[in-house]
């Protein structure tokens, strides 16, 4: 056995017993550095719904394009998957005896259910009425896209779900809490929330016709 077989073999032991742990709600990845067209090896849980022969990620391709020398694991950081669903996720990159990176070891962990939970919570554990965290919280963003998200975030507080679980007339609201605090007034917005709701920017722009449409009834 090779030393990268071997390293293989013990990240997939790894990952294989952090998801028996964790549940359904884990997902542990591994991707191969040297095929990055091709760079998910291995896969435990189906968290993002990805399979083996998947690309590298985006975040991935950074980390390793930005490297002086060996690449920055990343861990506990927040993440958006395709029907969106909000993941913590960690990265860690894996190397050889000599030095070079090999293999990147993925942790997703799906909290959406948690997050869901923690809301229909809030009415018992508050004991007194309190600012909502729309109009409490303040991000000091150092791109617009940053702000979007901010706000984005602000809103599903406000829904008290996350977007995967949320109906259309809920997510329809989220839209209308969006364009009423100013996220649409950013140049690509539209193209963002949809990515971070899961859904096309199409069915934005349906959802605003709908919103619009209902605003105009009420005002005549």
């Amino acid at each position: 056995m090779t030393e990268r077989e071997h390293i293989l073999q013990q990240l997939q032991q790894i990952g294989d017993s952090i998801v028996a742990m964790f549940g359904r709600n884990c997902e542990t990845c591994i991707h191969d550095l040297t095929d990055l067209h091709h760079s998910l090896i291995h896969v435990n849980g189906s968290v993002t719904g990805r399979e083996i022969g998947a690309p590298a990620t985006d975040l991935l391709v950074k980390l390793l394009k930005n490297a002086h020398d060996k690449p920055e694991d990343l861990h506990n950081y927040r993440t958006v998957s395709g029907d969106g669903r909000t993941l913590k996720s960690s990265t860690i990159f894996i190397s050889d005896s000599s030095g070079n990176p090999i293999f990147a070891f993925c942790i997703n962990f799906d909290t959406t259910e948690y997050f869901n939970a923690s809301q229909a919570l809030q009415q018992f554990l508050l004991h007194e009425p309190s600012e909502s965290p729309a109009d409490a919280s303040e991000t000091f963003s150092h791109s617009p896209s940053e702000t979007i998200e901010a706000l984005f975030q602000q809103a599903v507080l406000e829904i008290g779900k996350q977007p995967a679980t949320m109906t259309t007339e809920e997510k329809t609201a989220l839209v209308e809490i969006l364009e009423r605090n100013g996220a649409l007034q950013f140049k690509g917005a539209v193209e963002q929330i949809a990515l971070l709701a899961g859904v096309s920017k199409y069915t934005i722009y349906n959802y605003l016709k709908k919103i619009h449409a209902r605003q105009a009834v009420n005002h005549l």
